[in-house]
């Protein structure tokens, strides 16, 4: 099973295309103006989907984390924060080696921007 496919809800479509096409980078695919957008990483198949909803319950974030791995997180941060997003957590290394960084989209879903590297698939011993 792979997973390359994730739908996001979202209160308004044109802020969430700019977090996600203009600040992260995803390149765009098709949209459905004010209503559905589909987007590409910039580095693989995967493929996340914008979808316009009034709906509180689809809304409501929380218990679900996006997390996205990135090339040059610094660089990105940095370029975020320029953009005026703010990070409840800036890039720090994690005791299982990944580099992360924790902040909301738009809708206030929450995101990790994160750096594995070949740690990404390896398992890790826990802290003792």
């Amino acid at each position: 099973m792979n997973f390359n496919h994730a739908l996001i809800y979202v209160k308004a479509l044109e802020p969430a295309l700019h977090f996600y096409r203009d600040l992260l980078g995803f390149k765009q695919i098709e949209q459905i103006p004010g209503e559905y957008a589909r987007l590409q990483s910039a580095n693989s198949d995967s493929t996340l989907a914008l979808h316009f909803t009034k709906s509180r319950r689809l809304l409501a974030p929380g218990g679900v984390w996006l997390y996205l791995e990135v090339g040059q997180l610094t660089q990105l941060c940095r370029n975020l924060q320029a953009a005026g997003i703010r990070f409840s957590q800036e890039p720090e290394l994690m005791p299982w080696g990944w580099w992360q960084a924790f902040l909301q989209d738009p809708d206030g879903h929450d995101l990790c921007l994160y750096t594995a590297g070949s740690r990404r698939l390896q398992a890790t011993k826990p802290p003792r």
